[in-house]
């Protein structure tokens, strides 16, 4: 069975590759990310896999069935950019990797967050120019601080064990709270409106749905302490970024480490350097000193690139044998 790989990099390939040894599958490449554009890049095959700046509207969905594909395999948890509703109406099943390592995605958020504590960036610009002083990189004990989680699934869960370690008070919003995940760690379940008005520090763990969308907007910003740190290394269009920018200038926003971005797929994962960035957002975000972005990349250890080309290539084997789909994803999730 064939199947074309959209929106790949040098890593994706050799990982996957050296996996294929095993499930022998026919793997083709393509650096370009799908869009309704270049649908014909999969005619042959019977499996596309995406990532999560590939585009499976209703359009190009309509045009892979035409080509002949029969199933989508994303390599991601997330789904957000497949339109279910038409991937059903085509027949063509939409599978996934619901979880190829929390701890790496939880690890990278805890990076941030001391990162932007510690001002170890800007710390090291400074000493890589000479200068050791000491001024505006000052930071808190973590210790006894309030972090805001929203969001309790796999990820969260193994980054709120890690924040107990260091003696932080614990908020989580679930839409499903686990009470007995609370009790065993020592944390709190509470709203939104809670969560926003006592954390020193929030971060998003959440799906993007359209419940999620923009759910960090001006609205929530001044519902927040003075000073707070925000951390996501979710979805991008979590947070208005428009709304952040204007936190940040008014120092309602303390700090902000960005693992994504609303509009990334232009840039992310992608070496832009030799262009002029024609983003002026995502430019604004740049000029902050007290902001970090990152191309979208907590996910990306060695581990996890395993997982992801295992729990994918089990997908599409399963798939061709006429096996149930474990990784299925329904239009009710």
């Amino acid at each position: 069975m064939k199947a074309v790989f959209f929106g790949t990099q040098p890593y994706d390939q050799e990982s996957f590759e050296q996996l294929n040894q095993t499930y022998g599958l026919e793997l083709v490449f393509q650096t370009s990310h799908l869009n309704r554009d270049n649908v014909a890049l999969a005619r042959g095959a019977q499996i596309v896999c995406i990532f999560v700046n590939d585009t499976a509207d209703a359009e190009t969905i309509r045009g892979l069935a035409e080509e002949g594909v029969k199933l989508i395999a994303l390599r991601c948890a997330g789904f957000n950019n497949v339109d279910l509703k038409a991937a059903a109406q085509y027949g063509i099943p939409v599978v996934r990797v619901p979880a190829y390592s929390p701890h790496a995605v939880a690890e990278y958020a805890v990076t941030l967050m001391l990162a932007l504590n510690r001002k170890t960036y800007r710390a090291v610009w400074r000493t890589r120019d000479g200068n050791f002083s000491l001024h505006g990189l000052l930071g808190f004990d973590m210790y006894g601080k309030t972090v805001g989680v929203i969001g309790t699934g796999k990820i969260a869960r193994v980054l709120i064990h890690i924040l107990r370690g260091f003696g932080m008070n614990v908020l989580a919003y679930d839409i499903r709270p686990d009470e007995a995940f609370a009790a065993a760690e020592g944390i709190t379940y509470t709203t939104l409106e809670d969560l926003y008005a006592q954390s020193d520090i929030i971060t998003l763990h959440c799906p993007l749905t359209d419940q999620t969308r923009h759910m960090i907007d001006a609205a929530a910003i001044a519902r927040m302490k003075p000073g707070v740190m925000l951390i996501n290394t979710g979805r991008g269009q979590l947070i208005r970024t428009a709304d952040l920018i204007d936190g940040l200038k008014k120092k309602k926003i303390g700090s902000a480490g960005l693992d994504v971005y609303e509009e990334e797929a232009a840039y992310f994962y992608e070496d832009t350097s030799d262009r002029i960035m024609d983003d002026d957002v995502l430019a604004r975000l740049l000029s902050f000193n007290n902001v970090i972005v990152t191309s979208h990349q907590a996910f990306f250890t060695r581990e996890a690139l395993d997982n992801i080309a295992h729990t994918t290539l089990q997908n599409m084997l399963d798939f061709e044998q006429g096996k149930p789909l474990v990784n299925e994803v329904r239009i009710d999730q």
